[in-house]
């Protein structure tokens, strides 16, 4: 075993510091190297494949991911072909491209959604005609949430509504609403506010399904999501905080995102114990739905309140993210050091089994 571990990031995007790296990178570096291991940051580039599998494979024990999916150039199927091909050649891989296609790819929670974490309307687009046909019909039960599969805070996320009052609660459910219908839709990545037709609409969220891993969820909206989006980040099976998301208040504000002017709370798992069981238990039912209980290195879930049962709160999984979850706000609570410990220890387990 060479006691080392590769970082991967990506050239450029909103997600850099001023040294070029994502705040969040070398913090983990500098943790597995107070640990007594190696780590060292490459970037990815596409013709620099060969070269980057050669080094990557002679050199190291494992890797560790921390691209957003929408900055790889050239798209996310080479890099992710990398990453398989290492994982082949023996790397612990954190996370693999099957682990972050299974949990953190949209339609997980379509998936979830014969569970009592997703409600049972939940659908997702993998075509344009499916997306035509269906959506006029599923925006008659009542608002409507639209999730692109590679979007990241809050980017191609739709608050969808009509803007007819009298027609939505007057309109039958199932009917399929005429093309020509005003729509007010609402994106979380600034909560900005547009009135489109439907079809003018439609057409232009086909960019979402078209190319590689393209998708759309078609989820009811949470009206209760003003009162704050719950997140839980784990670090492995860890729960290590609860950040209580509040969405900026007026308007159609839905967004949980910083951007948006959301405010942040952080609170320690206990605090939360009751959705953190409901999680635990769950835990069994999201790898037997998803394909496997590989727990990403660093991952979250994003809850909202449901409806009031009996007394308490009720919670709905709005998403699972693991792609490339950052925490640079939560550098001072020392996660840095757990997720050194957590790849570290993957590594140690994979090196017994395979002796």
């Amino acid at each position: 075993m060479k006691k080392s571990i590769v970082v991967f990031e990506v050239e450029g995007g909103s997600d850099k510091h001023f040294d070029g790296h994502r705040k969040d990178t070398m913090p983990i570096v500098n943790s597995i190297n107070d640990a007594g291991w190696q780590a060292e940051v490459v970037y990815y580039r596409p013709e620099w494949t060969e070269g980057l599998f050669e080094y990557v494979s002679e050199n190291f024990d494992g890797y560790i991911s921390r691209v957003n999916p929408g900055n790889i150039p050239g798209g996310e199927r080479g890099y992710f072909d990398l990453l398989t091909r290492l994982s082949e050649a023996g790397l612990v891989g954190m996370s693999t491209p099957e682990e972050m296609m299974a949990y953190g790819a949209k339609d997980a929670l379509v998936k979830l959604s014969q569970t009592d974490l997703v409600p049972s309307d939940t659908e997702a687009y993998y075509d344009v005609e499916t997306f035509h046909k269906v959506f006029p019909t599923s925006l008659s039960f009542g608002e409507r949430v639209l999730k692109q599969n590679r979007g990241s805070t809050g980017s191609g996320i739709w608050r969808v509504q009509l803007v007819d009052k009298e027609l939505a609660a007057s309109i039958e459910p199932g009917t399929a609403l005429p093309l020509d219908t005003e729509i007010k839709c609402t994106e979380a990545v600034d909560n900005h506010t547009e009135v489109r037709k439907l079809g003018e609409f439609m057409d232009f969220c086909d960019q979402y399904i078209i190319g590689d891993n393209g998708m759309l969820v078609d989820m009811r909206f949470m009206p209760r999501i003003v009162e704050g989006e719950i997140r839980i980040l784990l670090v492995g099976p860890h729960p290590v905080f609860v950040v209580h998301k509040k969405p900026a208040e007026g308007g159609d504000n839905f967004s949980a995102t910083l951007f948006s002017g959301a405010k942040y709370t952080y609170d320690k798992p206990e605090q939360w114990q009751e959705l953190i069981d409901l999680f635990a238990d769950a835990r069994p039912v999201i790898a037997e739905k998803l394909g496997g209980d590989n727990i990403p290195l660093i991952w979250t879930a994003d809850f909202m309140l449901g409806d009031v049962v009996d007394g308490k709160d009720t919670y709905v999984l709005g998403e699972i993210n693991c792609s490339c979850v950052g925490f640079t706000s939560e550098l001072d609570m020392g996660i840095q050091q757990l997720v050194a410990s957590e790849a570290i220890k993957r590594i140690e387990e994979f090196a017994q089994l395979t002796v």
